[in-house]
């Protein structure tokens, strides 16, 4: 059992009642703070049934304001064509110490709630990075759908696509706008080629004995009474 399972132990034992995610959130919180099992459950002991029940409420009322806003700017965000504006990876703060008298203060609470929050929002943005870099992809594939582009040619361009990053949605759709026109001319050069490679009729279409009428004329030219006389000179 690792350190934080350990808290969790501890917490779920003295304050039996409150929601378990909340308590899992505070046990991962105050493991930043000990280092031994002796530590922590000199911490937990020092807690009170309000101190914990207030992190918890507070926690929980601030994760799901942030998954309903970014559930919500998900949503607009595709029925607006990507508009997304994604936000820049911070580096996690470090939570404080407990004070030197050993208690654990209500200020000290929430600023480990700050902390934790920071985690949450961060995987959130992560969550959305990844859906929007899915729905870009999607666009690209439509894109070489529609071109026809097909075999080598396909998987050479998705391969180059999938390596690209993109600073924002205005940068993407420009990108988009260019391979769009790019893809279209691709498109034509390969039936244009197509067209060149292929055979020309001779004569036009065969009959059912394999022969075609251009031919056929000509050999029933050659026969005994058909022959073409010039004039005597």
């Amino acid at each position: 059992m690792n350190l934080i399972e350990e808290i969790l132990a501890l917490l779920k034992a003295q304050f039996s009642g409150v929601r378990e995610d909340g308590l899992q959130q505070l046990a991962a919180a105050l493991s930043l703070q000990v280092e031994t099992k002796e530590q922590a459950t000199e911490l937990v002991g020092k807690l009170t049934a309000e101190k914990v029940t207030k992190f918890v409420q507070d926690w929980r009322k601030k994760a799901d304001a942030e998954i309903a806003k970014a559930n919500t700017t998900y949503e607009n965000g595709l029925k607006e064509k990507y508009d997304f504006v994604e936000k820049g990876k911070q580096p996690p703060a470090t939570p404080p110490a407990p004070a030197p008298s050993g208690a654990v203060t209500l200020e000290q609470i929430k600023e480990l709630i700050q902390a934790e929050m920071k985690g949450v929002q961060q995987s959130i943005t992560d969550i959305n990075a990844g859906k929007v870099a899915e729905a870009r992809e999607a666009r690209f594939v439509g894109a070489l759908d529609k071109a026809g582009i097909k075999g080598k040619t396909r998987e050479l361009l998705l391969g180059g696509f999938k390596g690209r990053t993109f600073k924002d949605d205005e940068e993407f759709n420009t990108y988009m706008t260019e391979q769009d026109a790019e893809l279209a001319a691709l498109a034509q050069e390969q039936a244009d080629n197509g067209l060149l490679g292929g055979g020309k009729p001779i004569f036009g279409a065969v009959n059912e004995k394999g022969i075609s009428k251009g031919v056929a004329d000509y050999i029933a030219s050659q026969q005994p009474g058909n022959t073409l006389t010039g004039k005597e000179i």
